[in-house]
C-alpha cells in the first residue's frame, strides 16, 4: 500500500549496492568499523580531549560524604538507595559513626507489598471506568504491572508507614539485589488476578465482595514476597559502636519509632520538597502535575510534580549542599555518559568523528520527550558543587549507588550543560524554595496520562 503521495521510498538491490559501495569509498569509514566491530562504539566515541579536562575536584561540598559506597546491584532500586544514602549523612554525623547504612531491603519489601495491591486496585477503578481490557489505559498498566522503580512521594509513603532501620537488622537476600526472578513471578500473578477481578466485576459485585477478593489474591503475593524477601521483624535491637570505638545500644524498637526518634529529628521525609523541569510547551513552569494511577500505596500521598525552570532547580539544589545537605535527584544516566570514567557531559562521546553524523545535542529536552528520546531512568544524589567567580555553576559530585568500581571510587562528576539537558527532578528541603514555588503546591495538579514520560520510575 503506497502513501496519498506515492512517496514511498523502497531499499530496492540497487539501493544497497550503492549504499554499500559509498560506505566503503570513505576510508574513515573502514577505520570506524574495525574498530566498533571490536570493541565498545562509545568507548570509541569517548573524548580524550574531554578526559584531560575532567576533575573530581569542587569547591562547595558537604561537609561528611556517607561510607560505604552503596551498591544496589541488579536491582532498580536506585530511589530507595538514593533517599537512605542522603538520610544517613546527617544521621551518621548526629551519632558519630564511621560507617552505616539503612537497610535498602526493608524498604523494598514493603513497596512490594503495597504495589501489588495498588495495582489490584487501580484494576478495579480502570473497569469501573468503562475500560475495556484491550484498551490503551488497561493494556499499559498490564505490559508492566510492577517494576523496582519508583518517585519520591512513594518513598514518603513507605518511610511515614513504615519507618526505617539499620541494614544490619534486615540484610539483602538473593532477590533483593537480583530482583528479576521476583518480578517475574510477581507479574504473571497479577494479570492473572487482573483477569479474576475484570470477571467479578462483569457481574457488579458489591464493595465487600471486591475487597475479599483483593484480600485473597494478597494473601498469594505476600507469601511470594516474603519467600523471596524474607520479613523484617515488627521490632529490632540496633547494637552499634561509634568512632571512638564506644558501645551503644538502641531498642527493642519499631522501625517507626527508630524513624520518629532517631531519623527524622535530623532528616524530615515530609520537610523535602520535589521539584521537576517538564519543558513541554503544553506543560506550564509555576503548575502542579500528577499522573494517571501513579502510586504505590492505597490512601498513601499522591505523586505530584512542581513544574519549575531548570535554572531554579539548580539554584535549589547548589544552596542546599552549600548549607551542608545532600539533594537526591533523578535524572537519565545513560545519555552522554562514560560510565567507566564516570563523566556526564554533553561533549565526552565525539560520534562525529567516529559515525560522521551528531548523535548528541541534536533534539532539545522538550523535543526528546515528546519523541520517546528521553524520560528519567535513575536517581543518584548531589554532594558537592563548583561555582565560578560570577556564582555560576558549572560541575556536579554525584553519590550513585553502583558500587566503587566506576568514577572515582564510585562517584560520578556532571557538568551543569548535562544537568540542564538530563536531570528532570530535585528534592530539597522547603527552606531552599521560595513562598512563591511553595504556593504551587496548595494546587489541584493537572492529571498527565499514565503513559506520559513523567509518570517515569527511577
Amino acid at each position: 500500500m503506497t502513501s496519498a503521495t506515492g512517496s514511498n521510498t523502497q531499499l530496492t538491490s540497487d539501493v544497497l549496492i550503492r549504499l554499500r559501495d559509498d560506505f566503503y569509498a570513505d576510508e574513515k569509514n573502514r577505520v570506524a568499523q574495525n574498530a566498533c566491530t571490536r570493541i565498545d562504539p562509545l568507548e570509541v566515541c569517548t573524548s580524550r580531549n574531554n578526559l584531560e579536562e575532567v576533575s573530581h575536584v569542587f569547591n562547595r561540598r558537604i561537609e561528611q560524604e556517607g561510607k560505604p559506597m552503596t551498591n544496589q546491584k541488579s536491582s532498580g532500586r536506585c530511589w530507595i538507595f538514593a533517599m537512605l544514602n542522603v538520610a544517613r549523612i546527617p544521621f551518621v554525623k548526629k551519632y558519630h559513626l564511621d560507617e552505616f547504612e539503612f537497610s535498602q531491603s526493608y524498604l523494598f519489601f514493603y513497596d512490594k507489598i503495597e504495589r501489588c495491591n495498588y495495582f489490584l486496585n487501580s484494576m478495579v477503578d480502570v473497569y469501573n471506568r468503562g475500560e475495556k481490557v484491550d484498551g490503551r489505559l488497561n493494556q499499559f498498566l498490564l505490559d508492566d504491572p510492577i517494576s523496582d522503580g519508583g518517585q519520591w512521594d512513594m518513598l514518603v509513603n513507605l518511610v511515614t508507614k513504615y519507618g526505617m532501620m539499620p541494614k544490619k537488622n534486615f540484610p539483602e537476600s538473593y532477590s533483593s539485589e537480583a530482583s528479576q526472578r521476583l518480578n517475574v513471578i510477581l507479574r504473571s500473578k497479577l494479570r492473572e488476578y487482573s483477569k479474576d477481578i475484570r470477571e467479578m466485576m462483569s457481574q457488579n459485585p458489591d464493595a465487600e465482595q471486591i475487597r475479599s477478593l483483593i484480600n485473597k489474591q494478597m494473601v498469594q503475593l505476600h507469601r511470594i514476597v516474603s519467600i523471596c524477601l524474607g520479613i523484617p521483624k515488627n521490632e529490632f535491637t540496633w547494637e552499634y559502636y561509634d568512632k571512638n570505638k564506644a558501645y551503644h545500644k538502641v531498642g527493642p524498637i519499631t522501625p517507626q519509632k527508630f524513624y520518629e526518634e532517631h531519623v527524622k529529628p535530623v532528616f524530615d521525609i515530609e520537610n523535602k520538597v520535589c521539584l521537576v523541569n517538564d519543558p513541554r510547551e503544553a506543560h506550564s513552569y509555576g503548575k502542579l502535575y500528577t499522573v494517571d494511577l501513579l502510586g504505590n500505596c492505597v490512601g498513601g500521598k499522591m505523586t505530584i510534580y512542581n513544574n519549575q525552570p531548570i535554572d531554579l532547580l539548580m539554584q535549589a539544589a547548589a544552596d542546599s549542599i552549600t548549607a551542608g545537605e545532600p539533594v537526591w535527584f533523578g535524572c537519565e544516566v545513560s545519555k552522554r555518559f562514560a560510565a567507566k570514567q564516570g563523566i556526564e557531559d554533553l561533549s565526552i562521546h565525539d560520534y562525529k568523528s567516529v559515525f560522521g553524523v551528531d548523535v548528541a545535542n541534536v533534539l532539545k529536552k522538550h523535543d526528546r520527550m515528546v519523541y520517546g528520546e528521553s524520560k528519567m531512568t535513575h536517581a543518584m544524589v548531589f554532594t558537592a558543587v563548583s561555582v565560578d567567580d560570577n556564582g555560576t555553576t558549572t560541575k556536579w559530585r554525584v553519590e550513585n549507588s553502583w558500587g566503587d568500581d566506576r568514577g572515582e571510587k564510585g562517584y560520578l562528576v556532571m557538568s551543569t550543560e548535562w544537568f540542564k539537558e538530563f536531570v528532570f527532578e530535585v528534592v530539597v528541603d522547603k527552606q531552599y524554595v521560595s513562598p512563591d514555588v511553595l504556593k504551587a503546591f496548595e494546587q489541584t495538579p493537572i492529571v498527565l496520562p499514565a503513559w506520559d514520560p513523567m509518570g517515569s520510575l527511577a
